[in-house]
């Protein structure tokens, strides 16, 4: 990765934040909306030119792009703009930024800053949109200036983005691969995942955890590849494992119900050179309104599905909905999409802590409903679901796991050190899904001993090193057993076990023999009755001591 390019990008954007401060919407609600819309703004406008000069030598050569593009007649300019790749957006000429930059000068700048940038949204809607579960289309751009409460600061909040922006050249940044532009990424939205909670997985997932997700999902070359992600939070999941298949091979479908998710979703998106599936990223509750199971791409669903679903939340609002759609047919009298959804049933409500209803028990659920035969899955769970309600028949956790197994679903169990998500001290585990396993086994990795301690933000968390991540990979992708680490089991014998998830079920208890002689082993008899009176001595006075002094507190 080129430390320059990463160093020039990263000021860039902490150059955007100062400016939004300095307007006083630092660490406001909306600053995000502003950065995301006007980091990726100068994104388009260089990608517009640099896909320009690639496309013709002339232009290449050209010594004044924009002189040379201006002077073309209006045929001939939208003739090159049907030219261009389909995920570079359509530049009007009077979106260029140097537009803009050569009219600070006007009057009421804001409001020209803002309609060049919803024209622009306007002309790319197609491409560029995101949808809703109802079906409504969310433009690319919708303005910035009236997030700045005085009218009269506006021109100059707005004149102070464009000047910062013409500083900056992103040409050298798209020779970039997927490390570049995963790390720019969480740079820029490290300040807007804080909040919340981590409610519908808006945190962003590890970059250990997601490649070790994609790496094992993905062992050989793959085409033609449909991924979703049902609680997609900002995308690292799925940008992972299109890198690991191939940006130009895959099609990304993907719901959330935050707003912000999926606007940040949006830019990582673009960045990573997957605007064509811009169409498939969905706003809304995938629990209640399933938009890609309701609107199947496929009949037969997904190839790959990767999530990390929100643990607990509170769903009592709905979940009484859910629950009694399990149970209805459609007017043909077919079954309902929820019948077949959440075999394993709903969670109830709970008499106290509402907010802690496992709702990753129906995403879990609906992840191995939205599998394509011979499809494969990885999703993040507590580690509890591991082994909770083991001797329990009707417990949803366990009917999901007897399901994996019985079906011979289940590919692989990984534990993971704690800590490794810095927002949440909640230990996890990854299930890994194989509607077309044939092994007749599954692998169960213990990495939770991995990884070293160090603090990120002052937040303490667990940091696996590149040979930690690769050996969980090759210990699933191999499928050797490593007493102590990893273990193949039979679902005969997962079976047998209760439907035990946890690796340290299985492995075996080993005894170390050690010869001694007679007089040896006296001898340490000795040493341990001599350490054991010590303690027995050093009990019994503090208990007098104590004593000693509730007499004491008595008598006063």
């Amino acid at each position: 990765m080129n430390i320059q390019l990463t160093t020039k990008t990263k000021q860039l954007v902490d150059s955007l934040k100062s400016i939004c401060a300095n307007h006083g919407l630092g660490n406001d609600g909306n600053e995000y909306k502003i950065i995301t819309e006007v980091f990726l703004y100068k994104f388009m406008n260089d990608k517009f030119f640099f896909d320009v000069r690639n496309m013709d030598a002339k232009y290449a050569k050209a010594e004044n792009l924009e002189e040379a593009l201006r002077s073309l007649s209006d045929d001939d300019y939208d003739m090159l703009l049907l030219m261009l790749p389909a995920s570079t957006a359509k530049l009007k000429r009077e979106h260029y930024l140097s537009n803009l930059f050569n009219s600070q000068n006007k009057e009421e700048f804001a409001k020209l800053f803002d309609d060049t940038m919803r024209d622009l949204a306007a002309f790319n809607s197609e491409i560029f949109s995101v949808g809703t579960a109802g079906g409504e289309r969310i433009r690319l751009f919708a303005g910035i200036s009236n997030y700045v409460t005085e009218e009269s600061k506006r021109d100059g909040f707005c004149r102070a983005i464009v000047n910062r922006l013409f500083e900056y050249n992103f040409a050298d940044v798209f020779s970039q691969k997927y490390d570049f532009f995963a790390t720019i990424f969480e740079y820029l939205i490290k300040d807007y995942n804080k909040d919340g909670g981590g409610k519908y997985a808006e945190y962003y997932t590890p970059h250990a955890v997601a490649r070790i997700m994609s790496e094992i999902l993905v062992p050989a070359p793959t085409s033609n590849a449909m991924c979703y992600d049902p609680s997609a939070g900002t995308g690292s999941l799925l940008m992972s494992l299109a890198h690991k298949i191939g940006e130009d091979r895959c099609t990304i479908y993907s719901q959330d119900i935050s707003q912000k998710s999926s606007t940040l979703l949006r830019l990582n998106l673009i960045l990573n050179n997957l605007a064509h599936s811009l169409p498939n990223v969905v706003q809304g509750n995938t629990m209640t309104e399933p938009y890609h199971i309701s609107h199947k791409p496929t009949d037969k669903g997904f190839d790959y599905i990767v999530s990390n679903p929100p643990f607990k939340l509170d769903f009592s609002d709905w979940r009484d909905k859910i629950d009694a759609s399990r149970q209805a047919v459609r007017e043909d009298g077919s079954e309902a999409i929820f019948s077949k959804r959440f075999f394993a049933g709903v969670p109830k409500i709970p008499a106290k802590q509402v907010d802690k209803m496992p709702i990753y028990l129906l995403f879990l659920q609906h992840i191995i409903a939205s599998l394509k035969p011979g499809g494969k899955a990885a999703c993040v769970v507590p580690t509890g679901f591991l082994t909770e309600g083991k001797s329990k028949q009707t417990n949803i956790a366990n009917k999901i796991r007897m399901k994996l197994v019985d079906g011979k679903m289940l590919r692989a169990v990984v534990s993971m050190p704690s800590n490794i998500f810095a927002n949440t001290g909640t230990n996890v585990s990854i299930i890994f899904i194989d509607k077309g396993n044939r092994s007749g086994n599954a692998v169960l990795v213990d990495a939770s001993t991995l990884g070293e301690d160090i603090k990120d933000d002052n937040i303490k968390k667990t940091q696996l090193s590149t040979e930690e991540e690769q050996r969980i990979i090759d210990s699933v992708n191999e499928g050797e057993s490593e007493n102590g680490f990893c273990v193949v089991k039979t679902f005969a014998e997962i079976k047998a076990a209760g439907y035990s998830f946890n690796p340290g079920t299985y492995f075996d208890v080993s005894i170390d023999y050690v010869d001694i002689s007679a007089d040896e082993f006296a001898e340490k008899m000795s040493e341990s009755k001599a350490r054991l009176d010590t303690m027995f001595a050093e009990s019994s006075s503090l208990e007098k001591q104590i004593l000693s002094g509730l007499e004491g507190l008595l008598l006063e």
